[in-house]
């Protein structure tokens, strides 16, 4: 969960700046953590309180509103409708990653997935979208390795995941759709030496740099089992103590890797 956080952190610097670079500072004044963490805890805390997602998103959006959420979500989260808006955005995989670490069969962690993204992307590249991270995430925790990992995803979701970064990357820009992120974020990883060269990975293809990050630093974690010391005390020392709080008793619960 913290290599989801983590990479939502590194990468909100280069969201609206694309690099097509691995060679950048991976903290900086202007590093804070967005949307995405804030979500991703709130996945954290609805399964930690058996709560329902949807009221989880709202309830840790509203303390967070300034966090940079899409537009339709914004309103989501204000209304007091809670109705889904069959949205295919990203949104539904950057925030799921605690789920893949939570449940231990595959049949739980695809139905939790699903009812993770469907309380507002209910659209079936969105559902689609979640489901592949948090299964991504579970493969990884139990020991497969990358080929196993890529063949599961590819077979159950559809995803072209032979494709090469430095085939993606050229021409590769901003793209906020489940379809056209999480595929890259997971060969992100796929192409991976560790967990800093993930995150790396995922801001060089110059995108939704936050999202690609945040998705391919959860699969990471998993796999790889550590990060950085600089990078976890460097991410820790942004968040603020309701989200530390969230993040420590979900580790202390959840994350025997």
């Amino acid at each position: 969960m913290l290599g989801a956080i983590a990479g939502d952190v590194i990468g909100s610097v280069f969201e609206h700046q694309p690099l097509k670079s691995k060679d950048f500072p991976l903290f900086s004044t202007q590093s804070r953590f967005t949307d995405d963490t804030v979500l991703t805890v709130a996945t954290a805390f609805a399964i930690l309180n058996g709560m329902d997602y949807g009221q989880a998103y709202k309830r840790f959006a509203r303390m967070y509103p300034w966090a940079g959420y899409g537009a339709t979500f914004f309103q989501w989260m204000q209304s007091e409708n809670s109705e889904p808006y069959n949205s295919w955005g990203n949104g539904s995989a950057m925030r799921v990653s605690p789920v893949g670490f939570a449940f231990d069969s595959i049949g739980e962690v695809l139905d939790q997935a699903r009812k993770s993204a469907e309380v507002t992307h209910n659209h079936p590249e969105g559902v689609k979208g979640a489901q592949a991270t948090a299964l991504a995430v579970l493969l990884a925790r139990q020991g497969h390795n990358k080929k196993i990992i890529r063949l599961e995803i590819a077979r159950r979701f559809g995803y072209d995941l032979n494709r090469s970064l430095d085939r993606i990357r050229p021409a590769y820009g901003f793209d906020v759709s489940c379809q056209g992120s999480v595929p890259e974020a997971l060969i992100c990883f796929f192409e991976s030496t560790d967990y800093e060269d993930a995150v790396r990975n995922a801001v060089a293809l110059g995108g939704d740099s936050d999202t690609l990050a945040c998705i391919a630093g959860g699969v990471a974690q998993a796999y790889y089992r550590e990060i950085p010391r600089s990078i976890e005390f460097g991410t820790k020392a942004l968040l603020p103590d309701k989200l530390l709080d969230v993040l420590a008793r979900f580790e202390s619960r959840f994350m025997k890797l």
